[in-house]
């Protein structure tokens, strides 16, 4: 089964990566949509730590960028109706760590909100895996609403703002939190990271 693979990254190929390897084998790697995978450019070397999908009609590469987010896609997938698909997809809703916090504290609201995860899905990983998970590690900081610090971690005076103004709008802070956070862009004014994360509340 193939575990790793290091190799230089060519380019992005629909929801994947190609990565050649010093053999001259490029390998179609699928990933994340918000992977730090993706922060690399083309011709950087890359090392991948893969999952190998075997079926009737072909294999197929999954890939993430160290073994603690490769270790939760394999948990992911032993779910019922949580194939990798769906696994990367729940990959892409945030950090790892941040991840495993719901589902360790049982929050089937935040599973739902991947693409292709309905509620019974969700609830159904919750029910498999709220006490398989390990806790996120003992020197990672929870804030006063139990959340891992790097939900906050790129917080800013022009985030804050924009979260406060979502919740004015009757959004609850968690969602007005989540969806300021998935905005991947910086040093945006209030309103542009109100616009951009509306997209991810509609």
């Amino acid at each position: 089964m193939i575990r790793f693979i290091r190799g230089k990254y060519l380019y992005y190929d629909g929801a994947s990566v190609v990565v050649e390897t010093k053999g001259g084998v490029g390998y179609r790697i699928f990933i994340p949509e918000t992977s730090p995978l993706l922060n690399n450019r083309e011709g950087d070397e890359i090392s991948v730590n893969t999952y190998l999908q075997v079926k009737e009609d072909g294999m197929l590469l999954y890939g993430f960028h160290d073994v603690d987010s490769l270790e939760l896609f394999e948990k992911l997938i032993t779910v019922k109706g949580v194939g990798p698909k769906a696994g990367l997809s729940i990959m892409a809703l945030a950090e790892t760590e941040v991840i495993k916090h719901y589902i360790a504290s049982k929050d089937s609201s935040f599973i739902a909100r991947a693409s292709g995860i309905g509620k019974k899905i969700a609830e159904r990983v919750i029910l498999e895996l709220g006490d398989k998970i390990d806790l996120i590690d003992e020197d990672m900081i929870i804030d006063g609403e139990g959340k891992p610090s790097s939900l906050n971690k790129a917080l800013n005076s022009e985030r804050e703002e924009a979260i406060m103004a979502l919740t004015t709008l009757g959004y609850s802070k968690e969602e007005a939190r989540y969806a300021i956070m998935k905005v991947q862009e910086e040093d945006l004014r209030a309103e542009e990271y109100i616009k951009n994360g509306l997209k991810y509340l509609i």
